[in-house]
């Protein structure tokens, strides 16, 4: 234990820790640091739980599920269902019941608060000095302060970009646009996308680049591009929003390709940025890196070592999962047991909920032919057994990337149904350095997708 982590509490400040933002990293923190006999306080101006469970990863989980019924219905044909009347999508109730569900888990946030001891605060924080934070204008004083406060979604500049909406204000629509326009060519982009065009949308995508998902595997990039464009997306890549113009309830959106689309509502899920605006920063030595998210060392410190940072706003994977893990380490090297470190962001699995899924651990096949001298990669491109009778063209691909010289499986992806679910397990095989011998030996689930990843023993390239 060193003279840095957290010793009796003592009468020169009100709190331990004070906390703000009471999102999944903020909360997590705020819940644990009791139990060590640390006095917590946590700050939140929104609804609690932030952006995954407000505006994000729930709530698009929720709108993913019910875009999937679209092709639910359509599939059930082949294997002998008669719906009868066409199927109906009712909107409003969809976006109600998702409110419903937003409300009780807020409840469940604050409980959770109230249980561990925390004193919950309800107003926008501020930092007034390395241990003073101000809250509906009372000052609070902490031995250590912890900024929690995620991203914020950022829309570029151009001709009434004021019509478009971010993935803020996407959920809450008053009605269903039959005419949906997604900016962008990320995680958010793409995801919505897919999730507007299930729920019947005419849905465009309009990205500058000539792929989206940058970062990620390139064959995985096209095969989602190809499997999007079959279930009805209308994909334009290498092209930018010039301007939009509103006529009546009707937007116009002029590409740079010389398009002109109407559309009914308009996404721009052009990318976040550190939501640190108005926290105080200016009022203490915190440096910034060059992309705007905070500077921090291993124990979560920034360059005043008092105020602490983790999640979106430091730059890392912008997973829930991963604030999770870092608010875990946090507490544990500054209230804990003093250690430092073990976190580790190269085998994190994640998933796109884009249709169909993508799930990914590990290195694409591009970054794994710049680290090792040399790999082997083994896919399998196949039409899943529940389409032999739905009729259905929908394919999945799965892909094992190897280390050659250890035999070491270093990346794994994935593009179909349940695709993350699928993952979780696989991701565990990666962090643990399985080999593709360990692979082999495993007998695979039969029939399933997920037994591909145990049965591939043909090599495609080198």
């Amino acid at each position: 234990m060193t003279d840095q982590t957290h010793q009796p509490a003592t009468g020169q400040f009100d709190f331990d820790l004070f906390v703000i933002g009471a999102g999944s990293g903020g909360v997590r923190a705020a819940r644990t640091a009791p139990a060590t006999g640390a006095r917590v306080a946590v700050a939140e101006d929104r609804s609690l739980g932030g952006t995954c469970v407000n505006v994000g990863c729930v709530p698009k989980k929720l709108y993913s599920y019910a875009a999937h019924y679209h092709d639910s219905f359509k599939d059930s044909a082949g294997f002998g269902w008669d719906l009868g009347d066409a199927p109906r999508f009712d909107w409003a109730t969809l976006r109600d019941r998702k409110t419903a569900e937003i409300s009780r888990l807020n409840g469940i946030y604050r409980n959770l608060l109230n249980n561990s001891g925390a004193t919950l605060i309800e107003g926008r924080a501020s930092i007034a000095d390395a241990n003073t934070v101000v809250v509906n204008g009372e000052r609070h004083t902490a031995a250590k302060i912890l900024v929690a406060t995620g991203g914020w979604p950022f829309l570029p500049d151009f001709p009434g970009r004021e019509h478009a909406l971010d993935s803020n204000r996407i959920f809450d629509l008053e009605s269903f646009p039959k005419r949906f326009f997604v900016i962008g060519g990320g995680y958010i982009a793409v995801e919505f996308a897919s999730i507007f065009n299930g729920l019947g949308a005419e849905t465009h995508l309009s990205y500058r680049g000539d792929l989206f998902l940058r970062g990620f595997d390139n064959e995985v990039r096209e095969f989602t591009r190809d499997e999007m464009a079959k279930k009805g997306v209308n994909l334009h890549f290498n092209t930018t929003v010039e301007s939009i113009d509103k006529q009546g309830d009707v937007y116009s959106v002029r590409l740079s390709d010389g398009q002109v689309l109407e559309v009914d509502c308009i996404l721009a899920a052009t990318g976040r940025k550190p939501n640190i605006e108005g926290l105080g920063l200016e009022n203490v030595d915190v440096a910034l890196n060059v992309d705007g998210t905070v500077r921090v060392n291993e124990r979560f410190e920034t360059t005043t070592p008092s105020i602490l940072a983790l999640g979106d706003i430091i730059g890392g994977p912008e997973l829930t999962p991963v604030a999770l893990e870092e608010a875990m380490h946090l507490v544990r090297a500054h209230f804990g047991d003093g250690v430092v470190g073990g976190l580790d962001y190269d085998s994190i699995a994640t998933a796109v909920f884009c249709h169909p899924n993508i799930g990914t651990v590990g290195l694409s096949e591009e970054a794994a032919r710049e680290t090792f001298d040399s790999i082997r990669v083994y896919t399998a491109d196949f039409r899943p057994l529940k389409h032999t009778l739905s009729g259905s063209d929908e394919r999945s691909l799965m892909k094992l990337i190897v280390d050659d010289a250890s035999d070491k499986v270093v990346g794994v992806h994935m593009v179909g149904d349940e695709a993350g679910e699928i993952m979780q397990g696989i991701g565990i095989a990666v962090r643990a350095g399985l080999t593709k011998a360990d692979f082999d030996l495993t007998v695979g689930i039969h029939p399933t997708a997920a037994e591909e990843f145990v049965t591939m023993r043909s090599v495609t390239r080198t």
